[in-house]
């Protein structure tokens, strides 16, 4: 008979980070609409519930926004005809603000004194919730739910002329971690927070330019990478040619420390740095930090496997693909209800028992958020004939939540945040429990020669170090000490 290995069922969404979005820009570019398509195919991991593209044909806007893959909605040689022009802006989707309903996929468009402007949004605003309810109080009427919005209302309001600064002003008031892509009449804009929280680089493409999340988009159209946009940095692209402008001071760069560890695709660049290159030092540096006796290396695929391959490679153990994922579960994040989200999420990952059985294995994956499907991993591995199972986070303790995009549980739901490594080791079932150090992800990120030039990240989940502030949840902090505090006076 032909042996049965375990299989573990989880809801991926209850126990990983979800990707916050992608935007693509395209501008100067003979059917732009499809090159956008292509740049979100190449993106279509920061997003799967909804995708949308807007151009401009110099004379009038064409928009669709769809829920689903990019693949299901703007595949067809017909795109360039439903959405004319060589200006065209793209979005692909997982929801951190508003729910998945049609109304909240971007880009939103509107139109406003001096012309249309439709933006697409990557990240998260601090002080939305503030801003919306000022504009709500002086007449504004919201159409989504979406964060996204509140850019929009902004720009409508200002008193300038032009859409362009109308949209610089807009941009003056907003706070957070943000990468914008804009088309306002037939200019493509593009701009980055002013910590470069978020990711977004220019590319030139057959005379036109290209504006994206990452360089994986800009290498599957063709495109030559000129440069990031720089922090606080706006782009100005038409016929005309790039101006650029700042909308900020300049300031340090804090770029997302997720982005080398589990949200950019690894063939992407950041920063002059080669994610790949940098998740499989993060797994040499890991092993520095938490060695273990061991006979192989296992990762939890698929984000696990370049961390994997570093720890294999300083430990030298086998690296072996213990674990078997599913790629083909059907569809996920793009249903309309929760509970039909629920039925299309769940993935599998199925134990190789021919390379545990009789091994102590160690398991390494990207990180460990609440630990629930950490625990049921360990426990298929065992039930698959492995005699030790050891488990390696290739990122610091998550112990605080993120307020930038990433849709983070709460505090309290954090594993590392209310357990020490004993704990979290019983809990998860294993044999050992160990994490990358702080300084031993910088180290694997920016090279053991840190200096002043080198950025310090966005590593508030692991110290607590917010790059902005919160205006939003600060806010909400202090109307719930208000709440208690007239429930005790009572």
């Amino acid at each position: 008979m032909t042996p049965r290995f375990p299989t573990v069922t989880y809801d991926e969404a209850e126990d990983k980070l979800r990707e916050e979005c992608g935007v693509v820009g395209v501008s100067g570019v003979p059917e732009a609409s499809l090159v956008a398509a292509l740049g979100l195919h190449a993106l279509q991991h920061r997003g799967q519930e909804s995708c949308g593209i807007v151009s401009h044909d110099g004379a009038r806007f064409y928009t669709e926004r769809q829920l689903g893959l990019v693949g299901e909605n703007f595949a067809g040689p017909d795109t360039a005809q439903r959405l004319a022009g060589d200006a065209a802006i793209g979005h692909v989707r997982y929801s951190t603000q508003g729910a998945t309903v049609l109304r909240n996929v971007q880009p939103l468009y509107a139109d406003v004194r001096g012309g249309g402007i439709a933006v697409a949004h990557n990240g998260n605003l601090t002080n939305a919730r503030t801003l919306r309810e000022e504009l709500v109080a002086g007449g504004s009427i919201f159409q989504s739910t979406s964060d996204t919005e509140v850019i929009l209302q902004l720009a409508a309001r200002s008193p300038r002329a032009k859409s362009a600064n109308r949209f610089l002003d807009a941009l003056k008031q907003i706070e957070g971690a943000f990468a914008l892509v804009a088309l306002v009449n037939n200019r493509v804009i593009g701009a980055r927070d002013p910590y470069g929280i978020r990711p977004l680089v220019l590319g030139r493409l057959d005379g036109g330019y290209i504006l994206a999340s990452e360089t994986c988009a800009l290498d599957i159209v063709g495109a030559k990478f000129e440069r990031e946009i720089e922090p606080g940095e706006v782009v100005i692209i038409s016929e005309d040619g790039m101006e650029s402008r700042r909308f900020a001071p300049a300031r340090a760069a804090r770029p997302c420390a997720f982005e080398y560890i589990y949200f950019a695709r690894p063939d992407s660049v950041i920063g002059g740095i080669s994610v790949y290159q940098a998740r499989k030092a993060m797994g040499r540096r890991l092993f520095q930090d938490a060695p273990a006796d061991i006979d192989v290396v296992v990762p939890v695929p698929d984000s696990g496997v370049p961390s994997a391959l570093g720890y294999a490679e300083a430990a030298r153990k086998p690296f072996e693909m213990g674990i078997i994922r599913g790629h083909f579960a059907g569809r996920t994040f793009i249903q309309p209800t929760q509970a039909k989200r629920d039925l299309g999420v769940r993935r599998k990952h199925s134990a190789n028992g021919a390379v545990l059985r009789g091994k102590r294995v160690l398991l390494v994956d990207d990180s460990i958020v609440r630990g629930t499907t950490s625990r049921k991993i360990v426990q298929m591995v065992r039930e698959a004939g492995a005699r030790e199972v050891h488990f390696r986070s290739a990122c610091p303790p998550i112990i605080n939540p993120d307020f930038y995009g990433i849709d983070m549980p709460q505090r309290s739901e954090l594993m590392a945040a209310h357990m020490e490594t004993g704990e979290m080791t019983r809990a998860l079932g294993a044999d050992s429990l160990g994490f990358l150090s702080v300084e031993g992800m910088y180290e694997a990120i920016l090279g053991e020669a840190r200096n002043a030039r080198q950025p310090q990240l966005a590593d508030h989940y692991f110290t607590g170090d917010y790059p902005t502030r919160l205006i939003d949840n600060e806010r909400a902090v202090s109307d719930k000490d208000r709440q208690l505090s007239f429930l005790v006076d009572a």
